[in-house]
């Protein structure tokens, strides 16, 4: 029995769509971004209501559509005041941190062409963390904190650039080891500063706030930060066709006419902004940015042009759920810096495990 060659269609139809690309497809064409959204509408609209006062998801609605002027609430005012004055600030806080840290995330992580590194891996956080702790142990205002923990964040990273950079160009492998020789550093000037503290003023406030936590979001800190991720997610978004371009290799990019240096440190400040925003008002809140892009590649895939909303996405909800779990797991509140690394560090593990197999970039 003989066996027909293929059929000139079939040959030319090449291999058949992977399942991801089918999901991706499916879930974010056209309305799969709009139910993103919905879905992390709903997240917050829950974790409004959840809590040791309890509110029913409809009378959450209620009160935010009263809010604007859409319908009357017919609702307790103790319901409306913790709603709106304590757990709304709270809620968009960490909606905004999430997003931002995972579309630094991801960004870092296509520039550098290496899915280990993030704000964490490359100092960022460590510089800020030491800015931000610095503020509070000299001046004591939220504007200086996000100041300080911006520039020394941005000083963090210039430095980790100019270690690894050998012959005109940053090896991965230089910039990672690099990147924890900085980090190092830094938290040995954190432990310094916490050293000389006064153990009854500004050394517990400082001490809490590198673990991480919302419990102290107020609206104040909600303008700062959202000044900051917008600015930041702006510049990313702007850049979002160079990091794909970026992502191919600097000689690649230097060939299709992009200027990969000042790019590169458009890129950085833009990141060390996002993190120094979150940093000032959250502390060190890790493994959202190293984890969260890793999640939404596995779904939308490399592009950047729907991989850096889709971290965002990931993010903001990601943050909201563990926020909502730091609050209500046990009496006293669980820092978030702790619940994340819980959780972060073995799901790291997996994807780590499962892109070391398949490749980086094919989920």
């Amino acid at each position: 029995m003989s066996v027909s060659a293929p059929s000139e269609t079939a040959r030319e139809a090449g291999p058949a769509p992977s399942i991801r690309a089918l999901v991706s497809a499916a879930l974010f064409a056209g309305s799969g971004w709009l139910l993103a959204c919905t879905a992390v509408a709903v997240i917050a609209v829950i974790a409004l209501g959840v809590g040791r006062y309890a509110i029913e998801p409809l009378d959450v609605v209620r009160i935010l559509l009263a809010r604007f002027g859409v319908v009357d609430a017919d609702v307790p005012d103790t319901a409306r005041r913790v709603v709106e004055l304590v757990r709304a600030p709270r809620i968009l806080s960490a909606a905004l941190a999430g997003a931002i840290l995972g579309m630094t995330g991801a960004a870092l992580q296509g520039i550098f062409r290496n899915p280990l590194v993030g704000p964490q891996i490359i100092g960022v956080t460590s510089g800020a963390s030491f800015g931000g702790a610095l503020a509070i142990l000299l001046v004591g205002t939220t504007a200086a904190t996000v100041g300080f923990a911006f520039v020394f964040g941005l000083v963090a990273v210039f430095i980790v650039y100019t270690i690894a950079r050998v012959g005109g160009r940053a090896p991965v492998l230089m910039l990672v080891l690099a990147g924890v020789v900085v980090s190092a550093a830094f938290t040995a000037f954190v432990s310094l500063i916490k050293y000389v503290a006064d153990p009854n003023d500004s050394l517990p406030a400082i001490v809490y706030w590198l673990m991480g936590s919302f419990a102290t979001a107020t609206y104040e800190k909600l303008g700062i930060l959202t000044l900051a991720v917008f600015v930041s997610a702006l510049v990313l978004h702007a850049l979002r066709f160079r990091i794909n371009i970026m992502s191919l290799g600097e000689e690649e990019a230097t060939a299709l006419g992009i200027r990969v240096e000042p790019t590169r440190w458009a890129i950085l400040a833009a990141v060390a902004l996002g993190v120094a925003g979150v940093v000032s008002v959250a502390g060190v809140v890790g493994w959202v940015g190293l984890v969260m892009p890793h999640l939404a590649r596995m779904i939308v895939g490399p592009d950047h042009r729907k991989l850096l909303p889709a971290a965002a996405l990931a993010g903001a909800g990601y943050l909201i759920i563990v926020d909502t779990l730091a609050r209500t797991m046990s009496a006293a509140e669980i820092p978030i810096g702790i619940l994340t690394a819980l959780v972060g560090a073995p799901v790291f593990a997996v994807l780590l495990r499962r892109l070391h197999l398949k490749g980086w970039g094919r989920g």
